[in-house]
């Protein structure tokens, strides 16, 4: 709803809209109300006071009502805590910022004694866009005599989908650990995904369903309205599947996250919601999956200006590389256009983003010209950054 729409409501409450129309309509009242005034001159000393102190006080509360007052009267224009307040009368509230949880794998070559990995141990991610992420480990776990690798149970320092890092982005030890050779997040390793604080469009998206869900039955709404309630997971990221996949009373609910992949962790835990909270109709059978993934192999072929040093050169395709895989949702340190289920990919597009990120940049081509989609999401099977 644009602005004009609530100058057009205010014009039609007969709210004069300008210094002429608010000395009008203080006349008009004076002529029903039969005060005469000897000189109405607009340079009279009483007009002259009337507009310091009612004309000018009034334009600015027309202006207020206008720009501040009625869009947020409405959920599709309110904003922060008026649509907190609209969320609130639907039975809503806006999801906090979640912090990453998730499993990190601490190997070694040899297997010979007990290795203590203690509480507070940090692992970090290799350097994306100049930032570093940490996990850190959330309790001691000992990797037991005669075992080589154990998984351990590691937070992020700081809440955000930015932490949710693609498989093996986790892999530095900041202090070297005795007798730990290696740690990685290897596949499946998120059980609880970050994820930021819900934006406002989000939230919008979740009270316009709910118009839809509060119903006796279990429609897609219904069914939306409870995973979409979990951090880090937002209606448009749900993907219904009909026609009785199973047989009758059958359904899938593909869900993605914006940076990350679901683990079965994860799912398992919306699906009980589901399942053995009852959440779900007499017959029906649901269950939450993670919308497929397509692999495809990608090589991007790079042309820097003139006169770089071998450094830039070398930073330029690590720069490149970095936001390809933001774009193929990796990372979130980058503002492109990203992969999505049911739709085209264009890499004409993420061309002329890497331009407008990299002045360094000369061209850059890609070996594939598009992706079309269909109830999938299409990831990096392989990678290949060259110069030219």
């Amino acid at each position: 709803m644009s602005t004009e729409a609530f100058e057009e409501l205010a014009e039609q409450s007969n709210i004069p809209s300008n210094e002429a129309g608010m000395i009008a309509a203080f006349d008009e009242i004076r002529e029903q109300e039969k005060i005469d005034i000897s000189n109405a001159s607009l340079f009279s000393p009483f007009w002259r006071f009337v507009r310091a102190v009612a004309v000018a006080p009034a334009l600015w509360f027309r202006a207020f009502l206008v720009a501040q007052v009625l869009p947020q009267m409405f959920i599709k224009t309110a904003t922060k805590h008026f649509l907190d307040l609209h969320a609130w009368a639907l039975g809503l509230s806006r999801k906090a910022a979640v912090f990453a949880v998730g499993n990190i794998t601490f190997s070694r070559t040899g297997s010979a004694g007990a290795v203590l990995i203690p509480a507070g141990t940090h692992i970090q991610s290799v350097p994306v866009n100049n930032r570093v992420f940490v996990l850190s480990t959330l309790g001691d776990t000992l990797l037991a005599d005669g075992e080589t690798s154990v998984l351990v149970k590691a937070q992020a320092l700081g809440a955000g989908a930015e932490y949710n890092l693609a498989n093996g982005s986790y892999s530095v030890l900041p202090e070297p650990l005795p007798g730990i050779e290696a740690a990685a997040n290897v596949t499946d390793w998120l059980t609880t995904p970050g994820a930021d604080e819900e934006q406002d469009q989000q939230l919008r998206e979740r009270c316009r369903n709910q118009y839809s869900a509060i119903n006796r039955w279990h429609t897609d709404a219904v069914y939306k309205a409870i995973i979409a309630s979990v951090g880090g997971i937002s209606i448009d990221n749900i993907f219904m599947q009909h026609n009785a996949p199973r047989g009758p009373g059958t359904a899938n609910a593909y869900i993605m996250l914006e940076f990350g992949t679901p683990s079965t962790v994860f799912l398992a835990g919306i699906q009980a919601r589901i399942t053995n909270e009852e959440n779900h109709g007499h017959g029906d059978d649901l269950q939450v999956i993670a919308i497929p993934e397509n692999n495809q192999n990608l090589t991007v072929t790079v042309w820097g200006v003139n006169g770089l040093t071998a450094e830039e050169a070398a930073q330029l395709l690590a720069n490149v590389e970095a936001i390809t895989r933001s774009a193929f949702r990796e990372n979130a340190d980058y503002t492109v256009s990203r992969v999505y289920p049911q739709s085209v990919f264009s890499f004409s597009l993420l061309a002329i983003e890497l331009h407008a990120l990299l002045p360094n940049l000369q061209n850059v081509a890609f070996s594939l010209g598009h992706i079309t989609s269909a109830l999938e999401l299409p990831r990096l099977g392989t990678l290949t950054v060259n110069p030219a």
